[in-house]
């Protein structure tokens, strides 16, 4: 259902220009939202009813009649969304019965701590909704206090068959004074909309509807109609990052990086698009336009005779489920002529941790069988074993840059950098760390013993063209390398 999001938003920009482009933004996530928990609920008639459960009609009937008495009392009201944090997560690790007694305990202590006239509605899926009471003129202090209010309530341990569960929820809220329209149906739409940015921000967060977020959301989907023009024109292309020995300071490869040259808004990092082709559907898309590009620089590379073994490549989750990838990559790498050990396949440590798919096993595996490198990306901020780290023949670690800043003047970040070294020594892996943006850095990384660096201090992401007269520039300061040596005992 998500999945129709946006062709939706498209059709929307079409036939009505903006302001359709604005209302699928602010109202298509909550209609979906609801309607999957509406169609949860079909699937079995005795799932999530509860005396809080409510129709989304009521709820927006409620606020409209608020907002009619507050024209001739003065009083107004204001929307406020809950959603439990994680909670299919919750419900697919408790089971489906403690997710409803989860459910049905927090709306209870959020009636608990309203007001007697305020409306409270539960829409399943651990959702829920509040209408408030007239009141002299509710402002961003005064709900922001009621949210904080609500969190607290929500965040007393539950008892759950002798055990106990720590819950969270995050909040959303709409003040009359900030929405588009003086309706019952705006004011819970952009309700929804603050409630959807806050869970973009983390467990526990809290969000307002605003002109700002207005303008962010009308961003974002205007981006998700862009992102496909982007990536068929040529616009979303690889820029290419080097990586370097620290025995002999010679290139060792390049990771090949997604970068949006943008007729209009120019260099657009890819922290801002990266969603947008994620809600688009289109990140395998972007995958065979990095890979293609990669193994063709390679191909450059070879014909201009400069020593670059390797390009890196960065595999979505999705790609990494799909069926078909080895045999496509094995393809490419057919038809431009190269070995398999010259693609670097850069997974996040995340993919790799206990609970990895079957699909996505089996691809890595077959990738590594075929002869492709595995750089095992973020190391140190997930929780993959030893055991899958064996299993999947990761060739590679590549230290997060959370250990890398600042290790030359840190002794802890050194002894905990330095026992990452030695793990993979000890298992025979080869070693580069990321993020590498001083000399001091560079050298100290050098001193303990990590085989590669990469990072601004080593060279910025680059497009192509400017990619041969920099490994030229490269080389001839290595014409007379300074002796880096490695620390001893």
């Amino acid at each position: 259902m998500l999945g129709a999001m946006p062709a939706l938003m498209i059709a929307a920009f079409w036939l009505f220009g903006e302001a359709g482009l604005y209302a699928a933004a602010v109202g298509l996530p909550p209609a979906i939202w609801i309607l999957w928990a509406l169609r949860a609920r079909g699937t079995d008639p005795g799932r999530w009813r509860t005396p809080f459960d409510i129709r989304r009609s009521q709820l927006e009937d409620r606020a409209g009649a608020m907002l009619q008495d507050s024209r001739v009392t003065g009083r107004s009201t204001a929307c406020i969304l809950i959603a439990i944090d994680d909670f299919a997560l919750l419900a697919s690790r408790l089971g489906l019965r403690a997710a409803d007694t989860i459910q049905l305990q927090i709306a209870r202590r959020m009636q608990a701590a309203i007001r007697r006239n305020d409306m409270l509605g539960s829409f399943g899926n651990g959702i829920f909704a509040i209408v408030l009471s007239p009141v002299p003129g509710p402002d961003l202090e005064t709900l922001l206090s009621i949210c904080g209010r609500l969190q607290a309530s929500a965040a007393e341990p539950i008892l759950l068959d002798g055990a106990s569960a720590q819950i969270s929820v995050s909040a959303g809220f709409a003040l009359p004074d900030r929405v588009p329209e003086a309706t019952g149906r705006s004011l819970l739409d952009c309700a929804e909309a603050a409630l959807a940015e806050a869970q973009r921000h983390g467990p526990g967060s809290i969000r307002t509807y605003s002109v700002e977020l207005h303008q962010r959301l009308t961003s974002r989907a205007r981006l998700v109609t862009d992102v496909r023009e982007a990536l068929e024109t040529g616009q979303i292309r690889p820029w290419f990052q080097p990586q370097v020995s620290t025995d002999t300071g010679r290139v060792t490869g390049f990771e090949a990086l997604a970068r949006w040259s943008h007729p209009e808004g120019g260099l657009i990092p890819p922290a801002d698009f990266l969603p947008a082709i994620e809600a688009a559907g289109l990140m395998e898309r972007l995958g065979e336009i990095i890979l293609h590009h990669g193994l063709s620089a390679l191909k450059a590379w070879d014909r201009a005779q400069t020593a670059v073994p390797t390009v890196g490549v960065n595999f979505s989750l999705q790609e990494l489920r799909n069926p078909t990838l080895v045999d496509r990559i094995a393809w490419e790498l057919d038809r431009f002529g190269l070995a398999p050990d010259r693609l670097t396949i850069e997974v996040l440590e995340n993919v790799i941790s206990d609970g990895t798919e079957d699909a996505v096993s089996r691809n890595i595996v077959a990738l590594s069988k075929l002869g492709c490198r595995i750089d095992l990306d973020d190391f140190g901020t997930g929780h993959s074993s030893i055991t899958n780290i064996r299993r999947f023949t990761v060739s590679r670690l590549k230290i997060d840059r959370s250990f890398v800043l600042g290790v030359h003047e840190d002794r802890e970040q050194q002894r905990m950098v330095a026992a990452i070294l030695t793990m993979a020594e000890r298992l025979d892996l080869d070693t580069i760390a990321e993020g590498v943006e001083s000399v001091g850095e560079h050298t100290m990384l050098a001193q303990l013993g990590c085989g590669h660096v990469q990072g601004y201090g080593v060279g910025r992401p680059m497009p192509f063209e400017d990619t041969i007269a920099w490994l030229a520039d490269h080389e001839a300061k290595l014409a007379s390398p300074p002796v880096i040596g490695r620390r001893t005992g």
